[in-house]
């Protein structure tokens, strides 16, 4: 019956979206309380709440909103403190593992056809265990290179690149180039070559994809820390290297996602490493001082011949203890359904919904700009993989992240930081009991 119920309730979703007749009220006096990622590239698919609010008879109060890693302090003292009368939350395939009690499985709400919509790798990354925790929305991200054009098509650059180095300037394709290049751009405090998130999980996964690319692994098998090795040298002194040489702004050791995409549109960064769901803000007349000067290419090579690939995908989950749960769940499958897609896919963001990769590509054949960008992130995930498969992800990286500051910042050696932070997360694991 709620299979049903929902199924209905989507086929009419889609014909109001093309003017259609509108649906009785399904839980008219229903309130659901949601705490959601914030940032302003998400609002207009939360515009779409109220559409789905009128269709219903429901009301969703946005009870928070914040970025990912406060939602994620958030949700870990919720569950402490059993505060948990919220019931629709924003999740991601890096955090998920960790909460294996906060959210319910969502299949006893759809129908195997509505599931069956959605691309099947991502739906098997929504998992834990046999349990659909949460319905993935356009967001599936792998990270290629942005960089601004007229950096490259600048006589004088061309001249003094070559000068300086023996070869033509161009896009860079290894990461090693792309520090020279970065160094070499750089005009503090007015320009600099480029920028990196400098804490929380979103510098130890930059790290990461990084070892990965310099030919080493993370974790070992066992989850014992693997990181203390040669590859995690060369990688960290890539993040060292680019900050001591003024490469980079001062600040960026507190910089997250949104700090380094205003960055980039601020059209004083030459070279970003960045998401999907920003290309077409960085592209926007409106939001970007960068737009129209915007290139996207694959993202660059380490020395093991290895690119970076760090990815995951963003999503909608319903609590576990929320005492509406069939309002709850048709909620994320509206704003995960397909015109919900095609609305975030229209910025650069990449569907979950196979019908809706067919319409991305598809359009992006009257867009220059877009189709450049969709070749990059097809060919960027070829090279994808996930954050470890441990819940103590989360846990490890807020182990990581203030060793590897230390070393950027110059408060400890290289060698020394990697030593610390490998011993704390060998601590972790052990007292967690992993091995």
């Amino acid at each position: 019956m709620r299979s049903m119920k929902l199924t209905k309730l989507m086929s009419a979703t889609a014909l109001i979206a093309v003017g259609g007749p509108a649906l009785a009220a399904e839980f008219d006096g229903v309130t659901l309380q949601a705490k959601l990622i914030g940032g302003q590239q998400y609002e207009a698919l939360y515009a779409r709440i109220g559409e789905w609010e009128a269709m219903t008879g429901a009301k969703v109060e946005i009870i928070s909103k914040k970025n990912h890693f406060e939602l994620d302090k958030e949700f870990k003292s919720d569950l402490a403190a059993g505060t948990l009368g919220w019931c629709v939350g924003s999740n991601h395939s890096s955090f998920a593992a960790q909460y294996p009690s906060l959210y319910t499985d969502l299949t006893p709400y759809l129908t195997e056809d509505v599931i069956a919509e959605y691309v099947p790798s991502n739906v098997a990354a929504s998992k834990i265990g046999d349990a659909l925790v949460m319905l993935p929305r356009a967001q599936f991200d792998v990270s290629v290179l942005y960089y601004l054009k007229s950096v490259y098509e600048d006589a004088d650059n061309q001249t003094a690149y070559k000068a300086e180095t023996g070869r033509d300037l161009a896009p860079p394709d290894t990461w090693e180039e792309y520090k020279a290049q970065a160094i070499f751009f750089t005009d503090a405090p007015n320009f600099y070559g480029t920028q990196y998130a400098g804490k929380d999980e979103a510098i130890v996964g930059r790290f990461y994809e990084m070892v990965v690319a310099e030919g080493g692994q993370l974790f070992n098998d066992d989850w014992t820390p693997a990181f203390n090795s040669d590859a995690g040298k060369r990688a960290l002194s890539w993040f060292v290297d680019l900050y001591q040489a003024g490469a980079v702004p001062p600040g960026t050791t507190s910089y997250l996602w949104d700090d380094l995409g205003q960055g980039f549109a601020s059209g004083t960064i030459a070279l970003n490493l960045d998401w999907p769901g920003w290309a077409g803000f960085f592209n926007g007349e409106e939001t970007s001082k960068a737009a129209g000067n915007v290139g996207v290419i694959l993202q660059p090579q380490g020395s093991a011949g290895i690119r970076t690939g760090w990815s995951g995908h963003h999503g909608f989950s319903v609590t576990e203890s929320c005492d509406q749960k069939e309002a709850a769940a048709s909620l994320v499958a509206w704003l995960t359904n397909e015109d919900s897609q095609k609305l975030e896919s229209s910025g650069g963001s990449l569907p979950t919904r196979t019908a809706v990769w067919d319409h991305v590509l598809e359009a992006a054949k009257a867009d220059p700009f877009r189709a450049e960008a969709i070749a990059a992130f097809q060919a960027g995930s070829e090279h994808a993989f996930p954050a470890p498969q441990t819940p103590y992800w989360i846990e490890a990286t807020n182990l990581i992240y203030p060793e590897l500051q230390a070393a950027i910042l110059g408060d400890k050696t290289i060698d020394d930081a990697l030593s610390d932070a490998s011993e704390a997360v060998d601590e972790m694991m052990q007292e967690n009991g992993v091995y």
